[in-house]
């Protein structure tokens, strides 16, 4: 495993949180900040400046890009290339393309989201992926949604920098 120190020109500070398990030949970059309770598996690779919120899994011989962010709760499944922010709760995996199926249920269930928070978090994932909405119109309907879950998800979207993987 590697881990690079902050930079001078990037604020200084590579940060790893606590209760992670990070698996063999992870390489963290500069300047990075990994939250808590992640998982990055064998081979995960973060670029400089890369942000995992907590309660993320990074799947082996991922590639995450520079700037990057991945959200709370997020899966990524292994071998997939990500070079746009990952939404928090998603379940993401790569065929040949980056796209998010929909949320990570097992995953949320496991840490104990409750059916109603499950189908509030659904409701807003047909929103902003099924539907024949773009993502601005979504983003309007998903901040209508109750529950902070809804609430987090439409922050993230609006301060993605790079765009989300739909």
């Amino acid at each position: 495993m590697t881990i690079s120190r902050g930079t001078t020109k990037g604020g200084g500070i590579t940060r790893i949180g606590s209760n992670n398990l990070l698996m063999a030949y992870v390489h963290i970059g500069h300047d990075s900040q990994v939250g808590s309770h992640c998982i990055l598996a064998n081979c995960a690779t973060l670029a400089g400046h890369v942000h995992i919120e907590d309660y993320a899994s990074v799947g082996a011989f991922c590639p995450v890009h520079q700037f990057c962010t991945v959200g709370t709760y997020a899966f990524i499944g292994g071998g997939t290339i990500v070079t746009q922010d990952v939404l928090p709760f998603s379940l993401t995996s790569a065929k040949r393309e980056n796209k998010a199926f929909g949320i990570n249920k097992v995953g949320l269930t496991r840490r104990g989201f409750t059916a109603e928070r499950l189908r509030l978090l659904q409701k807003a994932f047909r929103l902003l992926l099924a539907s024949r909405l773009n993502t601005t119109q979504a983003l309007e309907q998903i901040k209508q949604l109750e529950g902070e879950d809804a609430a987090l998800l439409a922050a993230f979207i609006e301060h993605s920098h790079r765009g989300v993987i739909k």
